[in-house]
């Protein structure tokens, strides 16, 4: 697997680029838009199957997606005439490991039982 930007970038550049993804995330429409996709992993979905799910008008939706899309939270693959949306679940793994390392591991502010608790 090749490596992602985030792994080949700086410390200071991957903070900031973290900092833009849930910049991204903090988009009522774009986090919807990514539950429905993180749902349909790993087959993912096209734009109408989308739009059918979430009633996103098809401009709005279109720049929600290409905005998630620029910041590496998902992936498009054109099938035909069709673009099929994924999460980018490495991309997600690595946020997720950001905050994991600062609250559960370095100094303690969150008990590690805690978070694995709710991912089940």
């Amino acid at each position: 697997m090749e490596p992602s930007r985030l792994q080949l970038a700086p410390e200071t550049d991957r903070t900031a680029t973290y900092a833009d993804m849930f910049a991204a995330l903090g988009a009522e429409p774009r986090l919807r838009i990514l539950r429905v996709l993180l749902a349909a992993h790993p087959e993912g979905l096209v734009v109408g199957e989308i739009q059918n799910e979430l009633g996103i008008a098809p401009s709005t939706l279109s720049h929600h997606l290409e905005k998630l899309k620029h910041e590496d939270l998902i992936a498009v693959r054109r099938e035909s005439t069709f673009l099929r949306y994924t999460a980018n679940t490495t991309a997600l793994e690595e946020l997720l490991g950001f905050l994991y390392a600062e609250c559960c591991t370095r100094n303690k502010a969150i008990k590690p039982a805690k978070i694995t608790q709710l991912c089940r």
